[in-house]
């Protein structure tokens, strides 16, 4: 570290406090009653400022620059604008001592001798609160938040922004260590804040703002007045008794003197974001400083040391960008590196330290020896069991123990010194005098060797990898270069500070100089590129440049040189330069030019670098044909030019060496086929028709469908013509090349079809398998367009084909929800086990969903299911039958239970009392032991009693209220249930004689309730039901007589009954005012007509409720047959 003093004045009183505004340009000094107001950049007094009446102790500016405070032993406080112009005075009781602006909301803190106030723009009036003891210094933290006071008893008190005290820090001292100077480190990076204390105890020590200490007391042996840190906190400023400014660490350790005065240092101050210093004595002088930290590093080909916050050393890998910090807690003087060695000099030691491993990646350091002692130096060197000092003109070489084993001295003053290397414990020195002569030293030789002298003074030396060659750069910015072996100056570049030689290739270097980097490969001409800093190593292709105080690895390519050995056919050369580092394209071009030298060896090399298969290969072929003996250059050149894409060249090879076929080959194969017409001339037809076919192939590859349909058809490829036609959808050639074809071509109509079925032309297909006869293709096409009307058509015509129309029909019905017509084609297809599946499911379905309407309509489309199966299949009668009134007697069941269920869910009910009445006692006389799936017995005994009870079938009403107290009720029955059974025990216990049901044929009155059923008690003929109202209708089974067959008794019932005509007659009414004509039907035009209606559904309606229902639903309420629909 170098102090310069920039500028100095003197005042006339002593400099109590110093201010920085924000921007750095002006420097306001507290001295006597006035402030100084200076410029930073020649010491220029701009202004006095005169406005208090006593001494000013203090002065701070804003954060934002707008704003300064002063204070004085006055006890008033001044604010100033940055115009240097008083705006605002407020005064305390006592003298003031400091203040201070929050650097966030530019609040500023005032303290005094017994209270300090907190003072903002947007108030009027100052908050001041007491204090235990004189405050000395104040200081806010980076966020603004608290704010420290030092105060005169040894306490340090943080308080909040609104004055209140939050941690109370006592030194042990107490009153005999006045706290003087107190500082928060600025620093962003620190994760705590960190508050810095100078006591008079003579201590730095260092405070969280926990309160907590972090280390121990620092002893300082001088009275401390003044503390400030630098802007980014890496270092601290400090001053008082001792007449002189001190820089320490922002650990407190003391790295050097910035200034010695003549008295004491009363204030000292950092300029924002810079390395210049103020300093203010008590004799009144302002001296203004530039601190200059200079670089301490060392370098050992990929390894980088250096200095950082003067008391650590980092160790930098330049190639993995690893970094190891040690810190050595002390002034690190000189840094040197060698192998796995690593030698740092302190004040008054030297460490050495080894890496803990071989490994060349390994980053972690161990201290191996210490050398407890003083030295004085220029320059350190490393090796492996030995430390190299240089002072001016003497060399002393130390072992690891502090031993001195031998010394050199030279003839003039060493500039430059470094380690060649060599085995451990006898390594060679490369040194250069100021006096141009250059020696090889060995570190257990006491002789030095002369390698050569020159004229000029040494500034940078380097030796190339094998030893031969010295490159020198003296003192006039010339880089010359030597060989070791005759001393003969090879050649001589100027513009350069440094010089460095490739490691990896002997002819190569490079040198630095003038915010260039030169690149010379042998004696070919510089390469020159951009390049700020010094070159200070060069590995492969990258080269380690140290700019201001960090190095970097610059990846440089080579390619420069690499395309000069390429112009002189030096190939191996060239390939040497660009293992280096160049770019794919260079590896490439440097691949094709020994290509083309026929160098198969280096090209090979270079391709495999690229990773080109297909050159390779070429390669790989060539050098097994070489192997079997063929020497002809100008075939392997051919084959070369070929690859290149120099056709023409490679044609006129081919039919030089004698093989026409294969340049024809090399033509047809890259669809050159002018080229390959123009070759061949007048040539074989067939080889002709080959090309031909080769260039559809082409046209079809390159995405030029037409020209290689055209071509494949006029060549007789008639399917590849269809594939192409297909793929691009062209319907009108699909249909032209169908037409043109014979019939006999199955395999390409086929194949027209299928792509007119693909491309949405049925009928285009359709005519397409008509034309081949193929019908089983032309129903599948009708099945899979839905075309049902087509292919129904065709079923007509060809029956054979039944199954392969109805079964898809039907499962497209029951794919689009037509469950109905999907069961009855399943049906016509004879599909009678699919058929009864569909119906089961619709009916489960429909049971599920309490659709039991739809549930009966089903059960009795099963059982006539049941009943055609039994008539087409004698086998299966019997136990179709038996399904059959299975089926119909569930059917009924649902039918009859529709209605109850409407009637207890829905809110209006579209059936009467009677009706529903005389639906519960079908229900419940005829329902089996194991109840349906979806009838609820509780809704039927609750509609049954509700309507009993309304029709005045009080002891049936009772019975089924009895009968409910055993079932569970559903919650939303249970209060109507439990107030009807209350109410029913009010009526009388018997049933209206109106409701009882006669039989018919034995005129017996049958009970209400009916333990036999549906039949009757005495005669048991059972009772024949409305379909609709459910009432017992008057009818009455029959036996047929002896002889009557059944044949003739349906064809005998089947007979219109004669009916007697129609009489009317008009009866005239007059009265007074008007007279009327009436047509009156006689009694027997009404009394013979038939009153019953039987349909196919085999259930009964009265004549007028069927008509009327029919009119209602357009259909047979129960087989839903619609009323047009022909009979069977």
């Amino acid at each position: 570290m170098r102090v310069v003093l920039t500028w100095r004045d003197k005042a006339e009183h002593c400099i109590n406090d110093i201010a920085f505004k924000p921007d750095g340009t002006q420097l306001i000094l507290a001295a006597g009653d006035r402030l100084l107001v200076y410029d930073t950049s020649d010491g220029t007094l701009l202004q006095p400022l005169k406005g208090h009446k006593d001494t000013v102790y203090c002065v701070a500016y804003a954060k934002d620059g707008k704003r300064f405070a002063s204070g004085s032993a006055d006890k008033s406080v001044i604010i100033w604008t940055s115009k240097l112009e008083g705006i605002l005075k407020y005064t305390h009781n006592d003298s003031i001592q400091c203040v201070s602006y929050n650097p966030v909301t530019h609040q500023l803190a005032s303290c005094s001798s017994s209270d300090f106030g907190l003072w903002s723009p947007e108030q009027k009036s100052v908050s001041k609160d007491k204090s235990s003891s004189k405050i000395i210094c104040c200081s806010w933290t980076n966020d603004g938040q608290y704010l420290a006071l030092g105060l005169f008893n040894g306490i340090i008190s943080i308080r909040n922004k609104n004055g209140e005290e939050k941690v109370k820090i006592e030194r042990p001292g107490g009153s005999l260590s006045p706290i003087w100077s107190i500082c928060w480190n600025p620093s962003r990076e620190e994760h705590n804040d960190i508050l810095a204390v100078a006591d008079w105890g003579q201590k730095l020590s260092f405070y969280q703002l926990s309160g907590k200490q972090i280390g121990k007391d620092r002893v300082l042996n001088f009275d401390p007045c003044c503390i400030s840190y630098f802007t980014k906190g890496e270092y601290i400023l400090l001053g008082g008794s001792d007449k002189q400014a001190s820089l320490f660490t922002k650990d407190g350790v003391r790295l050097g003197t910035v200034g010695e005065q003549n008295s004491w240092v009363w204030t000292c101050r950092v300029k924002p974001d810079s390395n210049y210093v103020v300093v203010g004595c008590q004799d009144g002088t302002i001296s203004f400083y530039q601190l200059i930290f200079s670089t301490v590093h060392g370098l050992y080909k990929d390894r980088y040391a250096y200095r950082d916050s003067m008391t650590d050393v980092i160790v930098q890998h330049l190639i993995t960008e690893q970094k190891v910090r040690i810190k050595c807690k002390e002034l690190v003087k000189k840094i040197a590196i060698y192998r796995n060695r690593l030698a740092i000099q302190l004040p008054e030691k030297i460490l050495i330290y080894e890496l803990y491993s071989e490994d060349s990646s390994d980053m972690h350091y161990r201290v191996k020896e210490r050398i407890v002692k003083k030295f004085e130096c220029n320059l350190l060197v490393v090796c492996a069991s030995h430390i190299i000092l240089c002072q001016e003109k003497r060399l002393q070489c130390l072992s690891f123990s502090g031993v001195k084993e031998r010394e050199w001295q030279m003839e003039s003053l060493i500039r430059y010194i470094k380690v060649i290397g060599g085995p451990p414990g006898r390594e060679g020195l490369l040194v250069g005098l100021k006096n141009g002569q250059i020696l090889k030293i060995f570190v257990d030789n006491l002789f030095a060797i002369v390698l050569l002298k020159q004229a000029t003074a040494v500034r940078c030396l380097d030796m190339s990898a094998s030893r031969k060659k010295l490159a020198v750069v003296d003192e006039n910015d010339t880089c010359l270069v030597y060989d070791i072996h005759t001393k003969e100056l090879l050649f001589q570049e100027p513009n350069a500070n440094s010089v460095a030689w490739n490691t990896q290739c002997e002819d190569m270097l490079c040198f630095s100089g003038g915010g260039y980097l030169n690149i010379k490969a042998s004696t070919f001409p510089v390469h020159r590129q951009k390049l700020q800093g010094f070159v200070v190593g060069y590995n492969g292709s990258k080269i380690f440049c140290l700019h201001v105080f960090s190095i970097s690895a610059v990846e440089v390519p080579q390619s420069a040189p690499m395309y000069q050995y390429l112009d002189r056919k030096m190939f191996k050369e060239a390939y040497q330069i660009a293992c280096l580092g160049v770019t794919d394209t260079d590896w490439r071009e440097l691949a094709m030019e020994a290509l083309e030298g026929l160098d198969f060896e280096t090209a090979k090399k270079a391709f495999i670098r690229v990773q080109d298969l297909r050159y390779l290969e070429l390669i790989s072929s060539i050098e097994e044909r070489k192997k079997r003996g063929e020497t002809n250059n100008d075939l392997f050149l051919a084959d070369v030019f070929s690859y290149q894409g120099k056709f023409h060249e490679a044609a006129k090879l081919y039919k030089r060496s004698g093989h026409e076929n294969l340049a024809l080959e090399m033509y047809t194969d890259l669809r050159m086929f002018e080229c390959a017409k123009d070759f061949l001339g007048s040539g074989d037809p067939k080889e002709t028709k080959m090309l031909i076919t080769k260039q559809a192939d082409w046209a079809r590859n390159i995405k030029e469908p037409k020209a290689a349909v055209e071509m494949y058809i006029s060549a007789g490829e008639h399917v590849k013509a269809i594939e192409i036609c297909g793929d691009h959808g062209w319907v009108d050639t699909l249909i032209d090349i169908a037409r043109k074809l014979d019939k006999a071509e199955r395999e390409p109509l086929m194949l027209c079809a299928t792509y007119l079925k693909k491309l949405d032309s049925p009928g285009y297909a359709a005519e397409t398998y008509l034309k081949m006869g193929d019908l089983k293709s032309l129903v599948q096409l009708h099945v899979e367009t839905q075309c049902w009307d087509e292919a129904f058509a065709l079923g007509e015509k060809h029956p054979e084909f039944k199954d392969d129309i109805y079964v898809p029909y039907a499962q497209w019905l029951a794919e689009n929800d037509r469950f109905e017509e999907a069961q009855q084609a399943f049906h016509k297809a004879g599909r009678q086990r699919e058929a009864v599946q569909v119906l089961e499911q619709l009916t489960d379905n429909a049971v599920a969903e309490s659709r039991f309407n739809d549930a009966a309509y089903y059960y009795w489309m099963l059982s006539m299911q049941c009943l055609d199966i039994a008539q087409a299949d004698p086998a299966q009668k019997d136990v179709m039958l038996g399904k059959f009134h299975h089926f119909q007697r569930l059917a009924e069941l649902y039918h009859g239970y529709h209605a109850i269920h409407r009637h207890t869910e829905d809110p209006f009910s579209v059936h009467g009392p009677e009706t529903l009445f005389n639906i519960s006692r079908f229900l419940l006389h005829s329902l089996p032991k194991d109840t349906p799936s979806g009838i609820s017995k509780v809704k039927i005994l609750f509609t049954l009693a509700k309507q009993s009870k309304a029709l005045g079938a009080y002891r049936l009403a009772r019975h089924a209220y009895d009968k409910l107290r055993g079932l569970y009720i559903p919650a939303r029955f249970q209060k109507s249930i439990e107030l009807g059974t209350l109410t029913i025990r009010a009526k009388p216990f018997h049933d209206s004689e109106e409701l009882v049901p006669l039989c018919y044929r034995c005129s017996t009155n049958n009970p209400l309730l009916n333990n036999l059923g549906n039949v009757c008690i005495n005669c048991r003929q059972p009772f024949i039901f409305s379909a609709s109202s459910y009432d017992v209708l008057h009818l009455v089974e029959f036996c047929l007589e002896e002889g009557i067959t059944d044949e003739e008794a349906i064809s005998l019932i089947d007979l219109e009954a004669p009916r007697p005509k129609r009489e009317d007659r008009q009866q005239e009414t007059i009265n007074n005012s008007s007279q009327i004509l009436q047509l009156v039907e006689t009694k027997d035009s009404m009394g013979d007509e038939d009153p019953f209606t039987a349909k196919l559904s085999f259930e009964m309606f009265h004549s007028e409720d069927y008509e009327l229902l029919v009119l209602q639903h357009g259909c047979c309420p129960y087989c839903r047959r619609r009323k047009d629909d022909p009979g069977p």
